[in-house]
């Protein structure tokens, strides 16, 4: 019988504050609807997640904030870099995401962006804003864990 094989993911942009800033309370994986040069960019890696989120607006999820390079070889066929881009997900996933959004304090951040059998995905996390004082016990907790992980490592 014939392994089956794991889609190979490669990573093209990181949103490494969202975990910092943000309680991620469920992830989705949705599509982004592209143009030609932005699906270039994309694949070189020039993508800024930082400041990104995602609203829900008449039953449909949009991508807001987050900047892609403008392709160096598409001169007319660029876009405006800050345009908002439609997500693409399942009917049920919008309607749940309808749901959660309308609580106080909860977002929909971009996490991650990675290629998938050739076509551009992004990791969308439900989010809840941490304050300065769940930043500072995660930073404690951190530091705990790789010290321990330090002191059993000399300890064998």
């Amino acid at each position: 019988m014939a392994k089956k094989k794991k889609p190979a993911t490669n990573v093209l942009a990181r949103n490494k504050k969202a975990r910092h800033d943000y309680t991620i309370l469920e992830t989705y994986e949705a599509g982004i609807v592209l143009t030609g040069t932005e699906i270039k960019s994309v694949r070189a890696g020039r993508m800024n997640l930082k400041d990104g989120f995602a609203r829900v607006r008449n039953g449909e999820v949009w991508l807001e904030n987050v900047h892609i390079s403008p392709y160096e070889q598409g001169n007319q066929f660029n876009v405006d870099p800050l345009r908002n881009r439609k997500l693409l997900l399942k009917k049920r996933e919008i309607k749940k995401l309808i749901g959660t959004t309308q609580n106080a304090g909860i977002t929909l951040v971009p996490l991650r962006v990675y290629l998938k059998h050739g076509v551009a995905k992004l990791l969308l996390g439900v989010a809840r804003g941490k304050h300065s004082y769940d930043k500072r016990e995660t930073i404690k907790r951190r530091d705990q864990d790789r010290e321990l992980r330090r002191v059993m490592k000399n300890r064998w």
